[in-house]
Parts: structure tokens; sequence; C-alpha cells
């Protein structure tokens, strides 16, 4: 594989917020980030928080009132995803914080991945995974790839194999 770009790894997300308060709170208190010191060049509120090796930037909305409203949660919908060691545990915890979630399980090749899908305070939905129980298997380079409305197929010249994307 090439790294024409000289990618290294996820640095941050960033995350325009409504209440920069109320998502440092959540992040800080529901996921284990703490916060960093932002260069005092910036002149708009926000904050950074760290931790799990990636940062996540809050910016503060400048329309509040145009945030979008929380929508029901879809494990189908846009996310990012944390691994957890005890899938379980979070699960403990959301209950004990009165937190909203959905419960979902894949299987590949009898491996399972147990998820739990919440919002935060923006809608941003989270999950949480022991997602690395299923391994990262490369394609080959004589397989090609294509997708369709539904799936992706991986095709080779004498196989067929139907992939639906995971979560």
């Amino acid at each position: 594989m090439t790294n024409p770009l000289q990618l290294k790894s996820l640095n941050h997300i960033s995350l325009v917020c409504a209440s920069v308060e109320k998502s440092v709170d959540f992040y800080v208190n529901v996921l284990g980030f703490f916060p960093i010191k932002r260069p005092s060049s910036l002149d708009f509120n926000g904050a950074w928080l760290f931790n799990y090796g990636i940062g996540i930037h809050l910016l503060q909305s400048e329309h509040p009132e145009d945030t979008p409203k929380i929508v029901p949660i879809n494990p189908k919908d846009n996310h990012i995803s944390f691994q957890s060691e005890s899938v379980a545990a979070v699960e403990k915890r959301l209950q004990q914080m009165e937190i909203e979630y959905v419960k979902s399980r894949v299987e590949e090749s009898g491996i399972y991945v147990d998820q739990l899908f919440f919002h935060d305070p923006d809608g941003l939905m989270i999950e949480i995974c022991n997602c690395d129980n299923i391994p990262v298997v490369p394609l080959s380079e004589d397989k090609v790839w294509s997708c369709s409305r539904f799936n992706c197929n991986i095709n080779n010249r004498h196989q067929h194999i139907q992939h639906m994307i995971p979560m």
C-alpha cells in the first residue's frame, strides 16, 4: 500500500456545539476526555479535549438556536466510534447516568461485535464497541470492489463474495 500524503494517524475531530460547556461536561464525564490548552491566538469560544490518542475540538456555534434537533438513535447514521475493553461496563455506566442508548450486535464468521449507540448533547451519535474483535483484512490487489445502493461487492477472477459494510 502506498501513502502519497504521508498520513500518520487521526489527529482530532472538530464539532460545532450549541453549548461548549454542556459538550465539555459530556465528553469529560461520559467519555473520559480531559481538557487541554488551546492556542491563545484562537479568538473564538471553544475547548480542546484529548484522550485515547485523539483530540476533540469543540467550537461554539455562532447560531446555537439553529442547532439541529436530536433525532431517534439510528446505528446507520453518521457517528464516531470508540473501542472499549468492556461494552458491558459502558452499558452499566450509561444506565447509571440515564443516557438513552441502542444496543446492537454484528456477527462475521462466528465473531461477534457488541455496539452501543447514543447521542452527545448536540445529537452527534457516539458508538462504543469491541470492534477490534473482527480482524482488519486488507483486500488483495487482484480483487476489485464496487459499491451499489445497498452493499459493496468484492470480486476476483474465481469467485464473487458479497460483503456488507460494517457499521
